[in-house]
């Protein structure tokens, strides 16, 4: 008893240690946060920076080329002044340190900015573009003594469109630019940094202060246990935030207390259910209150949720028809209709998920029903997706249909998919009961399809039987009986 009593009292503390603390989650959350939106600001304002220098070095190239060969193309009138903007006004420039030089048809120099040849060679430049091409993008080069130029050439015509080419080699010297692009990138990483640890610090104290609140409730549950579920949280001087937690909390100690022994083992599967799609949703959320997002974003945020709600719906709707299902005074209202005509409705809307999984489905036989239509296509649609969701490529899945004793027909799915170990065979149509192996492979299911099955054929006054065999694949029989008189159901599936 003392051991184990002893293992008890170690048990949370070596809990605890392996989990961050509410705290330390928030902290972490919110300095994270900060850095990623500090770090993606600080990233697109860098980027913003060189690409408006870029481009405004290349729009002033570009005009450099489309200028000489418009003083070119006039012909020998604008000689002098071809050479006076390739000789004088770029030698002359005190701020921006430009060349310019005019090769001949042979590719000699005919015209360039004094000092050009000394510092940068011809075989430096990219080659020339078309003359019918609008010059746009230059090559950044770095000489032998480390200034780095931006480089663009052209082709050209003197005296219009048919007289000798031209060449038209245009520099410039960038070297400013890249000192200013090198600052920048130093002073926003120095603000990144400033504000991760701003951000870290701020974190820290924010989610002391603000889970103080909580550390009283914490003190005031620890007081209740399944014995005590009587005590109540007294809640007169929390925070008005907290009023409501706690008089939730009490309302759900009341549905305990009367509830507890009946409900527990059902809660804890329905609440493993539920976890999911709502961290998800939490996650998400999140995210996309982290930050300024575009339209966009937004829209594939809600997109997505949109997707785990869907899944939090058909949970509760199965839960609700497993729930009226059970009630004393449903019935169901029975018509006389073609059983392989039903099934084949439902075939036909599983076509494109079986033709994208390489899974066969093929239905056989013959048999008039005496059935709720959309109960019937109900349990068949969940036979056929669960034998969709276990059958590997190439396998097959037959729906066979014939007469059953006296009078009533039977059902049979059957698939060559990965079967049910024989220890779980006889659970697999309980509420909420998945195979391991299932529960890892199709984590969004609920493990309620086959137990809507189960209802149905209950309903039916017929039967669901299971037979399986491990990597061979599963066969579940449906029989319903003849037809008996039932009440008018009010029982819908949603």
């Amino acid at each position: 008893m003392c051991s184990k009593n002893g293992q008890n009292e170690v048990a949370p503390s070596t809990q605890a240690g392996r989990h961050w603390s509410i705290a330390r989650r928030l902290a972490f959350l919110y300095a994270g946060s900060s850095l990623l939106m500090l770090v993606t600001a600080a990233t697109y304002l860098y980027w913003s920076l060189v690409k408006d220098v870029g481009r405004d070095d290349n729009d002033f190239l570009a005009n450099k080329i489309q200028e000489c060969r418009r003083l070119l193309s006039d012909g020998p009138k604008d000689a002098p002044l071809l050479a006076h903007e390739i000789q004088t006004e770029a030698a002359a420039s005190q701020f921006i340190k430009y060349f310019v030089r005019l090769l001949d048809s042979r590719d000699q120099t005919a015209l360039e900015t004094p000092g050009m040849s000394r510092l940068l060679p011809m075989a430096a430049f990219p080659p020339p573009i078309d003359l019918r091409q609008a010059p746009s993008r230059g090559t950044v080069w770095k000489s032998a003594a480390g200034t780095y130029y931006l480089l663009m050439a052209g082709r050209a015509t003197a005296q219009g469109e048919n007289g000798p080419a031209r060449t038209v080699q245009v520099a410039l010297d960038v070297a400013s630019d890249e000192a200013l692009i090198a600052g920048y990138r130093w002073k926003l990483l120095t603000v990144v940094v400033l504000g991760m640890l701003f951000s870290g610090i701020a974190g820290v104290l924010v989610a002391r202060r603000a889970l103080q609140p909580l550390i009283a409730m914490a003190s005031a549950t620890e007081r209740i246990s399944a014995s005590h579920l009587h005590d109540r949280i007294v809640a007169d001087e929390w925070p008005e935030e907290l009023v409501s937690l706690a008089r939730s909390f009490d309302q759900m100690l009341d549905r305990l207390e009367d509830s507890f022994n009946r409900l527990s083992q059902f809660s804890a599967d329905l609440a493993h259910e539920l976890r999911t799609p709502l961290n998800n949703l939490r996650g998400e959320a999140g995210v996309a209150l982290s930050q300024a997002r575009t339209p966009n974003e937004y829209r594939q945020t809600l997109e997505s949720s949109l997707e785990e709600y869907a899944r939090l719906t058909r949970l509760i709707d199965n839960m609700l028809f497993l729930a009226r299902a059970e009630g004393p005074s449903t019935g169901i209202t029975r018509l006389s209709f073609d059983a392989r005509q039903a099934i084949e409705v439902v075939q036909e809307y599983y076509d494109a998920m079986a033709e994208d999984r390489g899974v066969e489905v093929r239905c056989e036989g013959q048999g008039m029903i005496e059935a709720d239509p959309v109960l019937f296509r109900q349990a068949v649609s969940n036979l056929l997706s669960n034998a969709l969701n276990y059958t590997p490529r190439g396998g097959q899945v037959v729906i066979d249909v014939r007469e059953h004793r006296n009078n009533g027909v039977q059902v049979c799915v059957a698939d060559t998919g990965s079967g049910v170990p024989l220890e779980h065979l006889p659970r697999i149509f309980d509420r909420l009961y998945r195979v391991d192996s299932a529960r890892s492979q199709h984590p969004n299911s609920a493990g309620l399809g086959l137990a809507i099955v189960k209802s149905i054929m209950t309903l039916h006054e017929g039967t669901a039987e299971a037979k399986s065999e491990v990597g061979r694949g599963t066969k579940v029989t449906l029989v319903f009986p003849a037809g008996v008189s039932q009440t008018p159901a009010k029982l819908t599936q949603m």
